[in-house]
């Protein structure tokens, strides 16, 4: 196995679909009057699962900022985060946990934070390879808003989607499709370390 980290580039094209995935969502955002202010829940606590090696090495780009003794506390948290979650999907409870990143409420590490987290709140939908098309409400705040709106404002996702697919085969050498598919949580990404990938006949 080896590390996989990005290089110069590929981060900065990342972030760069980034700051476009939040301008989509804080245009939908402004044409519903939403806002995050005063809200009674907090989706750190949400149970998300991410799919990407590149926003894995991403995400670890963001913790190596991080002091050591401050990196080594994420980590214990996030630790502490599986082992609760794994005893609650043992009693047939889906975990509801606070991000091992959010501290007094914020996020500590919210330059570097995941696609999910960027975009959960207002509706969104996305065109599937097999023409299908999906559909998101948004969280249950901004579907208070918009149930008396017969034209709901949304992200479309495709294009953010497919960008975002295009930047993880080339991280991965173009090698997606034969790699393990990645499905953990954020805390997993922090307790396992940065990504690592089989090491193929023939590579250095």
């Amino acid at each position: 196995m080896k590390k996989k980290q990005l290089d110069q580039s590929l981060s900065s094209r990342l972030a760069g679909l980034y700051k476009y995935m939040e301008e989509a969502y804080d245009g939908v955002a402004r044409q519903l009057s939403f806002s995050c202010q005063g809200c009674p829940d907090n989706c750190c606590d949400s149970f998300f699962l991410h799919h990407t090696y590149i926003e894995w090495a991403y995400l670890w780009e963001g913790l190596n900022l991080f002091a050591e003794e401050k990196r080594l506390e994420v980590v214990a948290r996030a630790a502490g985060y599986v082992k609760q979650s794994e005893a609650d999907f043992a009693r047939g409870e889906r975990p509801q946990i606070l991000c091992p990143l959010n501290e007094e409420g914020r996020c500590i590490l919210y330059s570097h934070r995941m696609m999910i987290c960027r975009m959960h709140g207002v509706p969104s939908s996305f065109m599937r390879p097999d023409g299908k098309g999906m559909e998101f409400p948004g969280c249950f705040r901004c579907q208070g808003l918009v149930a008396d709106v017969e034209e709901t404002p949304r992200v479309d996702r495709t294009r953010l989607y497919l960008e975002l697919a295009a930047l993880e085969s080339e991280f991965l050498d173009h090698r997606r499709h034969v790699l393990p598919k990645v499905k953990k949580t954020l805390a997993q990404m922090i307790v396992f370390g940065p990504p690592q990938v089989p090491v193929m006949c023939g590579s250095d």
